[in-house]
């Protein structure tokens, strides 16, 4: 088993040392091969403003949110979002 560890801010993890970042690119693909804009998430997913912006800004939102959108857009949660890595090789 994995450990997933939360440092500096919730828009950071560490797995095994490595500083991870979200990334919600494939969200946004998703949305466009459905013909859904954020607007329509918004109300279909019942979701705040204020989580469309999080999104928009690869910050973390809760699981709950996450399961709301994967509800909507019927998939799954890898289906929407990845960690990609903060380390940059020199």
């Amino acid at each position: 088993m994995i450990n997933l560890i939360r440092v500096h801010y919730y828009d950071h993890f560490a797995l095994r040392g490595v500083k991870m970042n979200v990334s919600y690119n494939k969200l946004w693909k998703l949305m466009i091969d459905k013909n859904m804009n954020k607007t329509q998430l918004k109300n279909e997913a019942h979701l705040s403003t204020n989580v469309i912006a999080k999104l928009g800004k690869n910050e973390t939102v809760s699981i709950n949110t996450l399961s709301k959108i994967c509800e909507v857009l019927q998939c799954n949660i890898g289906d929407i979002v990845d960690f990609v890595s903060n380390d940059k090789e020199d």
